[in-house]
């Protein structure tokens, strides 16, 4: 038996005291750019991001819509695993059919479908234009656009036939799919369009590009792409069927993998990666997790993972610690991995990224866990809330909330990454709940984006490795938290008559 001579620390428990803030430190300035996969020390990371926020690997979280909107925010999204291979390969390819400025059209018809057909399908869909193929899908011949600003359902019969409204090809202004996206916006801007169909020389419907995409691109400039300027996405393994699930999402063209355990400090992740690196030498990133401490930082590195998740029972789903007894406070192990990781670098001169999952609550808990050494944060409840995720939103009690579980839980039933001995969960390490109902995700992404930017700016920088180098921290006492947020009643406009 060894127990440590520390106290196990949140990330609640420290705050950051500012440093010199000098002329250079403007939100222009600051770059919250970030390595994702390992490098040799003073050379770039062959994948970075340019906000260090990626969604967790969780069925409750990471759909190909919200990757898709991450990666426009700079951001990206890891597809999870506790779906059959061809589904995951599926979401990953659906990610990657998207470049940046081009859409898939999402949605289909046949052109004997009806109005209500168009009705029923962008109802609840992120897109409100349906495309009209001869077989009614995306590889079909093009006939025509139909949005939902082309009829109305109280004055055209639902029953007509889309063709009555639709709007065919040959009055369309198309764009071959040689187009660049700065031509096809240029064409959209002279032609007063909101959708530019993008065709195929076999008259088939390429991508689409959109007038509110130009405008949210002017928004978010540093967009996660890959070479060829398609979003990136990462993907989730596990240690049980890696053999056949790897080729697969390698196929669809996952930039990233990321094998999904509670523990990594195990022999089959070291197996995992092994297998990965014999069958695909350096071409394939994978990272792996989740540790705590640096000797399982260490055993992972040594086994050539591409970057390594901290952070154990510390989810705000997670009940790891309750049943199991196993975890540490999330800041006490960022401390202890930063201290290992540093010096694996300083060995080898390799620097191996390092992701925060976990125990982050509030917007300054990701600062702070960026401070404490963290490259990359993971968020799980944070991108539960939005529209982009998958889950379902719920009114309970006159409140809008989120469904969301932990991959622990009986609901996800997740074998794959909780190993109890046998072909069932035996208890569970997670739970099946709600969350507070956000909107959209681009509505909250660059609020905190900007919360971030001005962290670093009190701190006087205007990058994470001068922040994490710079950075000054105190321990806060049980009384300093309680004065950490506001002590007066906040206002309720909606309830303040002004009397």
């Amino acid at each position: 038996m060894k127990i440590l001579p520390e106290v196990s620390r949140t990330l609640s428990e420290y705050l950051l005291l500012p440093n010199l803030t000098t002329e250079d430190c403007t939100p222009a300035n600051v770059d919250l750019g970030t390595p994702v996969v390992r490098h040799a020390v003073g050379e770039p990371s062959p994948i970075r991001i340019a906000a260090p926020l990626v969604s967790a690997i969780m069925e409750a979280v990471s759909s190909p819509r919200l990757a898709v909107a991450l990666a426009r925010t700079g951001g990206m999204a890891f597809i999870h695993q506790n779906q059959d291979i061809a589904s995951q390969a599926a979401d990953v390819a659906a990610v990657k059919g998207h470049k940046a400025g081009f859409r898939r059209a999402e949605l289909h018809v046949v052109p004997t479908a009806t109005l209500g057909d168009i009705t029923a399908l962008t109802r609840g869909s992120a897109q409100d234009f349906v495309a009209v193929t001869d077989d009614g899908t995306a590889e079909g011949s093009f006939l025509g656009l139909i949005t939902v600003d082309d009829f109305h359902p109280d004055r055209h019969n639902p029953t007509d036939a889309v063709t009555t409204r639709m709007r065919a090809v040959e009055d369309l202004v198309t764009a071959s799919s040689s187009v660049s996206l700065s031509d096809a916006n240029e064409t959209i801007w002279q032609h007063r369009l909101d959708v530019l169909p993008v065709l195929t020389s076999h008259a088939r419907l390429a991508s689409v590009v959109l007038r509110a995409d130009y405008e949210s691109h002017t928004r978010f400039r540093h967009e996660s792409v890959d070479a060829d300027k398609r979003f990136r996405v990462g993907a989730g393994i596990n240690s049980r069927d890696h053999t056949d699930r790897v080729p697969a999402l390698v196929d669809a063209g996952a930039d990233v993998l990321c094998i999904d355990s509670s523990d990594g400090y195990s022999v089959y992740q070291a197996r995992t990666l092994e297998f990965v690196r014999d069958k695909y030498g350096a071409d394939v990133h994978v990272g792996a997790g989740n540790v705590v401490d640096g000797r399982a930082f260490r055993y992972l590195a040594d086994a050539g993972a591409a970057w390594v998740k901290v952070g154990i029972g510390g989810g705000s789903i997670c009940t790891t610690r309750e049943t199991k007894g196993i975890g540490r406070g999330q800041a006490s192990a960022l401390i202890d991995v930063a201290r290992a990781r540093d010096a694996y670098a300083e060995q080898t001169g390799v620097y191996v990224p390092l992701c925060c999952d976990g125990g982050l609550l509030t917007d300054y808990h990701m600062a702070i866990a960026l401070a404490l050494g963290a490259d990359f944060i993971m968020l799980g409840r944070y991108f539960a809330r939005f529209d982009e995720s998958p889950n379902r939103r719920v009114r309970i009690g006159g409140r809008l909330l989120k469904e969301y579980w932990g991959e622990g839980s009986a609901r996800a039933r997740n074998i794959a990454r909780y190993e109890q001995g046998g072909d069932d969960i035996a208890f569970e390490e997670g739970v099946d709940g709600y969350v507070p109902y956000a909107g959209s995700l681009q509505g909250t992404v660059p609020i905190t984006v900007a919360k971030l930017k001005a962290t670093l700016i009190s701190c006087g920088s205007t990058s994470l490795p001068a922040f994490r180098d710079s950075a000054v921290l105190v321990p806060v006492s049980e009384q300093s938290h309680r004065q950490t947020g506001a002590e007066v009643m906040v206002r309720d406009h909606s309830q303040d008559t002004g009397e």
